[in-house]
């Protein structure tokens, strides 16, 4: 039987298969992990809640189930880690906030059940930016986490501690969400794959909204197999959604498991590359076009010319929705209350409290948003964006009309230290630069790893975007070049990490 050490080097559907067949149980994994989490997380600080007993209790109902014969999923008894931006029935939920410091959930979300349905083991929630506003995780009122690459840098954000969970072995699976790139950015600064599925494939019941137009969960993994499973497990249809997309999920898996683009037009986006792009990104990025063209696809050069106003049109459309979403933190109905003594009203204790519970990047766009959404400025600003979004996704509908996907750098550059950008607003939204388009036309994106780049020996990842509803074409591409890069390296990128 595999060591402790073993169990936790495992891919999920490795360990699936293990427990499936008998030779590990689902606690022996679990414990596995949660030793792990014991060991490394101090120094990464990937979690935020730790949910020892709740997840021993899953995997103990996993084994039962393969004791009494039942047929097991694909990922029974396989643990996760899940962004503490989802419902947890009994477990606390803050999304990075103090103004949820200590709320527990009366419910799940709508994914969170998926996942329980699924019979994955949640080991616990994980670290972000608060209200998922950030590209570092340097945002959470609960201190950053470290990159495990180079714990004194950033693993990405907002879902910087699902990214860095699977980096440390402390997880094989875990689940972020994408506003504008919370979980593709992540996944390219740890050597990680990160999908963010069509916009409406996965429920976003239950998931605290930051801005509701774009935000979307999605699959956090090692490996793109791996994502491909989490995705099945988790996508689908919710009436409790009015945004979900009544329709049959792709076919991810089998997409993953053929992983060839033999025929296939793939477009590199002429726009995202340039001035401000670190040169190893940019080194990194045109060997996998090189090696692309080595599998068979037909690579071009596509032009977008409005994806140079993506990132104005978001942060003009985003903070705009997070200060209409953000009014329901009133310290009258649930999380933090502050300055309730009996003398003052409840326009001043909703104040205190938010004074004290917001973080700065929270109020910057809180008041952001309320100005362009404000009579005199509404049509100029916001409504303004909301014309370059449909240029946007225009673009794409032109692009997706000659190429079956785009492929570009998923951020320009690795992963910067700790602080170093903490002070400047605008060069930490330029981390989102080339993953903010997506989001903005709903359509499908992935970011797997495609190297390191030789000046530091950081991770860098190659965005692979699909039109909407056609998200099997990221796993079919993606499969692809992890496959073909594995066989070159000789081994997965994450092997080169250094050890915590």
């Amino acid at each position: 039987m595999p060591g402790t050490t073993d169990l936790t080097k495992l891919t999920a559907a490795e360990t699936a298969a293990r427990i499936a067949s008998g030779e590990v149980t689902a606690v022996q994994v679990t414990e596995a992990h949660l030793d792990r989490i014991a060991a490394v997380d101090e120094k990464v600080h990937a979690f935020l809640h730790v949910d020892r007993e709740g997840a021993l209790a899953q995997a103990r109902a996993v084994d039962d189930k393969r004791a009494r014969g039942e047929k097991l999923g694909p990922l029974a008894g396989v643990p996760l880690a899940l962004k503490d931006i989802f419902t947890t029935q009994g477990v606390p939920t803050t999304v990075g906030s103090k103004i949820l410091e200590g709320w527990i959930p009366p419910y799940d979300a709508t994914l969170t059940q998926r996942l329980k349905a699924a019979d994955v083991v949640i080991l616990g929630k994980t670290n972000m930016d608060e209200f998922a506003m950030g590209s570092s995780t340097e945002n959470s009122a609960y201190g950053p986490t470290g990159n495990p690459w180079d714990l004194t840098r950033i693993p990405g954000g907002s879902g910087g501690g699902s990214s860095a969970a699977l980096a440390s072995y402390q997880a094989p699976l875990a689940i972020g969400t994408d506003t504008g790139g919370s979980i593709r950015q992540p996944a390219a600064v740890t050597g990680t794959v990160g999908v963010k599925p069509t916009y409406g494939a996965v429920s976003r019941y239950g998931m605290v909204a930051f801005s509701s137009s774009l935000d979307q969960g999605g699959p956090c993994a090692r490996t793109v197999l791996d994502a491909a499973l989490l995705h099945e497990a988790i996508a689908g249809h919710d009436p409790l959604d009015s945004t979900s997309i009544d329709a049959p999920v792709p076919s991810v898996v089998a997409a993953a498991r053929e992983g060839d683009v033999a025929g296939l037009r793939i477009g590199v986006v002429k726009e995202f590359s340039g001035e401000g792009y670190q040169a190893g990104v940019m080194q990194r990025f045109n060997e996998s076009v090189e090696l692309l063209r080595e599998l068979g696809a037909e690579v071009v050069e596509v032009s977008c010319p409005s994806f140079d106003r993506a990132l104005a049109a978001y942060y003009l459309i985003a903070p705009s929705e997070c200060s209409s979403n953000l009014a329901r933190f009133d310290a009258m109905r649930y999380g933090l209350r502050v300055g309730d003594d009996g003398t003052r009203s409840a326009e001043d204790v909703t104040a205190l409290t938010r004074e004290a519970g917001f973080g700065d990047e929270v109020k910057r766009r809180i008041m952001l948003g309320t100005y362009a959404l404000s009579s005199g400025y509404y049509d100029a600003y916001y409504g303004s964006a909301q014309k370059v979004r449909t240029l946007i996704t225009r673009d794409f509908e032109r692009a997706f009309a000659s190429v079956d996907v785009l492929i570009s750098p998923t951020t320009p550059t690795t992963a910067f230290p700790i602080g170093e950008r903490a002070d400047d607003p605008l060069a930490m939204y330029l981390a989102d630069l080339c993953t903010i388009p997506s989001n903005l036309a709903g359509n499908a994106a992935m970011s797997l790893p495609c190297g390191l780049a030789p000046e530091d020996g950081l991770p860098v990842g190659l965005q692979i975007i699909a039109p909407a509803m056609a998200d099997d074409r990221l796993y079919r591409v993606g499969a692809a070049v992890e496959a073909a890069f594995v066989d070159r390296w000789g081994h997965h990128l994450l092997e080169e990490a250094p050890a915590l």
